[in-house]
């Protein structure tokens, strides 16, 4: 199919919610993870807050 057919893809609020969360998880845990002195466990840490925040963010963006 050539680009004209195809639909554009939109860029879907929760989508953007749960990458705004995982960016701000990984800043927030590799903050953490260097006043521990342990990045890597670290930023596993900000990952799991920022897909946590992002789901959070998501599910408000729905009941609006």
């Amino acid at each position: 199919m050539s680009n004209e057919q195809k639909e554009p893809q939109s860029d879907k609020p929760q989508n953007r919610s749960l990458g705004l969360g995982i960016a701000i998880g990984i800043a927030i845990g590799a903050a953490i993870g260097s006043a521990m002195d342990n990045l890597a466990m670290g930023v596993g840490i900000g990952v799991a807050i920022g897909v946590a925040l992002g789901a959070g963010l998501s599910q408000r963006g729905k009941d609006r």
